[in-house]
This record gives structure tokens, C-alpha cells and sequence, in this order.
């Protein structure tokens, strides 16, 4: 009875200076919003560039030409990879499925329309490993390849910028000067965090190698394995394969590289999660300027009720009995102001996803801590005051104006 009395007491004095109350948890209102928004903003952030790198494609690994050096300058890179790599490549077991590529730049034009896009030369299986659906017509075959077809896939963005709305299939556009025909568009992929498929144009392989740019080597090949789980066994089997096809001895460096999706996903967790605790540990420090606010009043509240101490000591009350009234008092306005805070940060994360067009993710766990964080603020900082409270001498309370 005692202990439900105190607390009475005790929410009936913070009842009673609700201005004083409300802004003593101002502090911790403020710094558990920070830190529930900071960490769910980090969180959806993550989980949108993780599915952009999934969108990629599954279970891919990235074989791309190595750098070309002069010194300390990156001048270029080597042109190494070539298509018996990757048919060398499709025969590993694990393996899937092979698509080659090569890339170059060129104006795209459709009577007075034009626009700058990537021209991908590829193979039928690259738009299957790389998730790319078509939205209208069809795309790419092995006879295109094969026949070195003049025939062009265009990218969605691509498509409204030529054809502002008209179907595309079967018209006439102009790669580099050289007639192709459009015979599919893409489904429109949106923005992928890299280079978007909608402002991209694919040709067969064979077709960008000889008639538009003249090229045989390829700027990388994609592989699909079977499983996440033998990524790296594939990867060292990959190095060993194209090493001994590139002749590079013992001491010689690779003149091509390997990345897995495995591997982006893995390195992107550990920058996003060294962010999160940056940012976290920052928003936590207005949660301890709460904690000295609410120590503060808490300090003045004991020196304006001297004479309510000592009545109350008077009439009966233990020290203990103040020592928790004012301890209660503490922790209900950090539980309040935490309360408030997670709200507060929730509708914060939330509006911020929607303009960051990222899936919000509010973390239980920035909740629970957020909240235990505020709960032994309230205690820690509580404590000072409420002993001091505690020691009053009854008489010379009973004495103070």
C-alpha cells in the first residue's frame, strides 16, 4: 500500500506541473525519435540497395577485364576475355548458365528523335540471367546471334524518348549511322542504384562485335551458379581455369577480376552496418542531454518542494519512501518522453522512405533499445536528485519558505 501510495504521489506531482513535465521530457522525446529513425532510415536504405544488387540477377558472378596500368594511372583496361572463355567457363560443374557481353556508347536515332545510350552486345541468355523481361515484342535468339542479325532491344526509357508513345516493334532506327530494326522492349526495370536497363539497348553479340564496333574481346562475362552456397568454390575454380587459358605464370597477376553477388551483398552490410552505429552513437548523445535535462528539473523540483519533503517526513515517510517517489517521478517522464520519441521517430522513418522510395523497416530491436536506453537514463540520472531529496533534514525542510 505504501508503494502504490508513493507512486500516486508522485504521478500526481508531475499531474500537477504538466508544462514543467512536458518539457523536462522534451529531451528524451527529441533523442529516442533520433535514434528510432535513424536506425530504421538505415535499415530500409540497406534492404533497397540489397535488392538492387539481387534485381541484377541470381546467384551471379561478375568476371570483368582487369585494369590496365601505367604507374600509379589506370589507363584503360585489358581486353583478355573472349568467347571461348566463356564457353570454356559454361562446361565448370555448378555452372548454369553463361552470358558474355561488350559494351560501347553511341548515339541512338528514330527520324528527328535521338538519344546517348549503352549498346550491350549479348547472347539470348544474358536477358534471363540478368532478369530482364520484355514488355512488348521479343528478343534477342541464337539465329540473331548466330546470322550476325541487325535487330535491337530497346530500353524503356529509350523507347519513350524515340517513340513518345507509338509502338516501336518493327521500325527502323539508326545505331552509329548502321539501319537496326526493333524487334522488343524491355520491361522497365526503374532505377537500379548503377546503370538502369531502361536507358540501355541490346544487339546480338556478334552483331556489336563486328559491324559496330569491331571488337573481339568481351567487357566481361556473367555467370549464374546453381547454388549461393558454392560461390567461392566456383570463384577459385573460375581464376584457375582462365589463368591457365590466359597462360599467366605463378608470379603474374590476374588480367581479370571476379565478384559475386555474395561478396557485394556482404561488404555493403559491413559499410551500412559501421553507418548505422556512426549515426546511431550521434543521435544517442541528445539522448543523454535528456538525461541531464531531466536531472535538472528533477534538482529543482526537490529545492521548490523542501517543505512538501519535509510534511511528508513529518507524517510519517521514510527516506526510502522519497528516495522512490522522486525515482518514480524520474523514470515515468523518460518512459513517456520514450513513448512519444518512438512514435515520433516511426512517422520520421516512415516519411523519410517514402521520399528515399525505399521499403521502411522499423527495427524492434532500435524500439526495445531506444526504450531501455530511456528507462535507465531516468534511473541513472534520477537518482542524484532523489537522494538528495532523500537527506533532507525533516526540521529544517519543515522550515524552508
Amino acid at each position: 500500500m505504501l508503494f502504490r501510495e508513493t507512486i500516486r504521489t508522485a504521478l500526481r506531482s508531475l499531474l500537477t506541473n504538466r508544462m514543467r513535465t512536458a518539457l523536462t521530457a522534451l529531451g528524451m522525446v527529441i533523442g529516442v525519435a533520433a535514434v528510432v529513425a535513424v536506425l530504421a532510415i538505415g535499415e530500409g536504405a540497406q534492404a533497397s540497395v540489397a535488392g538492387q544488387i539481387r534485381a541484377l540477377g541470381a546467384n551471379l558472378l561478375y568476371i570483368r577485364p582487369a585494369y590496365r596500368t601505367d604507374g600509379p594511372v589506370r589507363s584503360g583496361t585489358v581486353d583478355t576475355l573472349d568467347l571461348e572463355d566463356a564457353e570454356a567457363l559454361a562446361l565448370l560443374p555448378g555452372v548454369t548458365g553463361v552470358a558474355p557481353e561488350a559494351a560501347g556508347s553511341a548515339q541512338v536515332k528514330y527520324l528527328s528523335n535521338n538519344t546517348q545510350a549503352t549498346i550491350y552486345g549479348v547472347t539470348p541468355a544474358y536477358l534471363r540471367l540478368r532478369a530482364l523481361g520484355i514488355e512488348t515484342g521479343i528478343g534477342l535468339s541464337a539465329d540473331d546471334v548466330d546470322l550476325r542479325r541487325r535487330v535491337v532491344v530497346l530500353g524503356a526509357n529509350v523507347s519513350d524518348t524515340l517513340f513518345q508513345g507509338r509502338s516501336p516493334l518493327g521500325a527502323r532506327v539508326q545505331l552509329r549511322g548502321i539501319t537496326f530494326r526493333v524487334i522488343g522492349v524491355l520491361t522497365r526495370k526503374g532505377d537500379t542504384g548503377f546503370s538502369s536497363p531502361d536507358d540501355q539497348v541490346y544487339v546480338p553479340l556478334s552483331t556489336h562485335q563486328s559491324v559496330l564496333f569491331g571488337q573481339t574481346s568481351l567487357g566481361g562475362i556473367n555467370v549464374q551458379v546453381a547454388n549461393e552456397e558454392d560461390a567461392p568454390r566456383l570463384v577459385e575454380r573460375i581464376t584457375q581455369v582462365l589463368r591457365a587459358r590466359h597462360r599467366l605464370g605463378n608470379e603474374e597477376d590476374e588480367d581479370f577480376f571476379v565478384r559475386s553477388q555474395a561478396e557485394m551483398l556482404q561488404t555493403l552490410d559491413e559499410v551500412t552496418t559501421v553507418f548505422k552505429a556512426l549515426l546511431g552513437s550521434v543521435a544517442a548523445v541528445s539522448l543523454l542531454v535528456g538525461g541531464i535535462g531531466i536531472m535538472n528539473i528533477m534538482l529543482v523540483s526537490v529545492r521548490e518542494r523542501t517543505r512538501e519533503i519535509g510534511v511528508r517526513m513529518a507524517v510519517g515517510a521514510r527516506r526510502r519512501d522519497i528516495l522512490l517517489q522522486f525515482l518514480v517521478e524520474s523514470v515515468v517522464v523518460s518512459i513517456a518522453g520514450g513513448l512519444v520519441g518512438v512514435l515520433l521517430g516511426v512517422l520520421m522513418a516512415l516519411g523519410i522512405a517514402r521520399l528515399g522510395d525505399w521499403p521502411p523497416i522499423i527495427p524492434l530491436y532500435g524500439i526495445a533499445l531506444s526504450l531501455g536506453v530511456a528507462v535507465t537514463i531516468g534511473l541513472v540520472f534520477g537518482v542524484g536528485p532523489a537522494r538528495r531529496a532523500a537527506r533532507l533534514d525533516p526540521v529544517a525542510a519543515l522550515r524552508s519558505e
